[in-house]
């Protein structure tokens, strides 16, 4: 990252900071604190059972839903759904996509591009890095384009719009969006909505899954999911690390991920996904397919969380909010190199070891670490991803990877009695 990008996000990250501070403090956020900690130890620890219990409840809720075991699997399977719908041409080839690490994880967008598919983020943060086109990671999981100030905004819009008017009349006009936050906002949103009318497929992640209700959850202040709930088909990524025992469990985390998140006690929209759309206002005799998706598909994803949960359970409660990165002097000094893929800062390198390998953990900054604990000080539900990194090492270095340097020294020590 850019120096004025890393000082964009870290003002960025000044404001968040700022804005919680008071809801942080408050009692009833403590006490949410603690029983959102409760909650995800418990769902870890109990699941497989989980996953029983949600397989039961989505039958009986008319969902239907797959185990992948790899991003490989999953992208398949999405290849699959999608194939199998009864679309036109036209509506087929553009899906509408939220912000979603998951869905990041598997890298949908680059797959579903390559087999002749428009995907279009909804969320403004992302559709302005998709834009953006190259060097276009996130730096935040509910920010992603936390590290680009106004007047980039602009020029990144401004550029991407009027290719696109290129592609389409060769006499076009330019169009010159301003460097302000409204204008800019407008704009990508007529262009989104113009884009995805026709579209009848959506897909997301989740926040939270309710096993034994069935019931998936979302939380967003742009409205843009429930969009995407309304399409034909609506298809959700959710990790296996997700899934808790009750709706009330995932409201609690949903909750507590937004104060953390952005320093607001409630979000704009609380979504919950039970089923298709229908209606018994007839005689109560049920009708499938009112106003929103005739299907929803769940696809359940491992790709390394059940080793995870194995060999390092506390790395699974994470509850997706940021905290950990928004306080870590590392990673406001090198801004997102230091993570992987979607899963930024130490939690981030943590997760790799497991999806990936000891290689690609090591690759994503394994030593780059201070070990000195803000992350879990700072993290709602107390991850203590410093001691999970710090035990990493151990694995990475018994597997060849290690800084060459560190071995230099330790030679040294040895045969002079100092590292020099």
């Amino acid at each position: 990252m850019k120096e004025k990008e890393i000082e964009t996000m870290r003002n960025s990250f000044k404001t968040v900071v700022n804005k919680r501070r008071s809801i942080l403090e408050d009692p009833q956020t403590k006490k949410l604190q603690e029983k959102v900690r409760s909650i995800r130890k418990e769902a870890i620890k109990n699941n497989k059972k989980l996953l029983k219990i949600a397989e039961n409840s989505f039958k009986t809720n008319d969902i239907d839903y797959f185990y992948a075991d790899d991003d490989k699997e999953a992208q398949n399977i999405i290849y699959d759904i999608i194939t199998s719908e009864n679309l036109e041409k036209s509506d087929f080839q553009l899906i509408a996509k939220s912000k979603s690490n998951t869905l990041g994880e598997i890298a949908i967008s680059k797959y579903l591009k390559s087999k002749g598919f428009e995907v279009v983020e909804t969320d403004l943060g992302d559709r302005i890095l998709q834009l953006k086109g190259e060097n276009n990671k996130p730096t935040h999981p509910t920010g992603p384009a936390s590290h680009l100030n106004v007047e980039e905004i602009a020029n990144i819009v401004n550029n991407a719009m009027n290719k696109s008017n290129k592609d389409v009349n060769n006499n076009h006009e330019n169009i010159i969006i301003p460097p302000e936050p409204k204008a800019i906002m407008e704009t990508v949103r007529g262009d989104v909505l113009e884009k995805i009318a026709k579209s009848q497929i959506g897909i997301s992640g989740s926040n939270a899954v309710a096993a034994e209700d069935g019931s998936l959850v979302f939380i967003h202040n742009e409205g843009n999911i429930s969009l995407i709930s309304l399409m034909k088909t609506h298809i959700i990524v959710v990790g296996i690390d997700k899934f808790v025992k009750t709706i009330e469990d995932a409201i609690s985390i949903a909750k507590l991920e937004t104060i953390y998140a952005t320093g607001s006690k409630i979000t704009s929209y609380i979504n919950i996904v039970s089923g298709p759309s229908k209606t018994a206002d007839i005689e109560k005799k049920l009708l499938k397919n009112m106003y929103g998706a005739e299907k929803v598909v769940v696809i359940i994803l491992d790709n390394g969380r059940s080793r995870a949960i194995a060999e390092a359970q506390e790395t699974m409660y994470c509850i997706g909010c940021g905290s950990c990165i928004v306080s870590c002097p590392v990673y406001n000094a090198v801004g997102n190199e230091f993570g992987f893929n979607n899963y930024l800062g130490g939690r981030g390198i943590a997760m790799s070891k497991f999806i990936e390998d000891d290689n690609i953990s090591y690759d994503s900054g394994l030593y780059m670490c201070t070990l000195c604990g803000l992350c879990r000080f700072n993290c709602p539900v107390s991850i203590p991803t410093s001691e999970i990194i710090e035990k990493l090492r151990f694995s990475s270095k018994n597997n060849g990877f290690y800084p060459k340097i560190h071995e230099k020294f330790k030679n040294n020590i040895k045969e002079k009695g100092s590292p020099y």
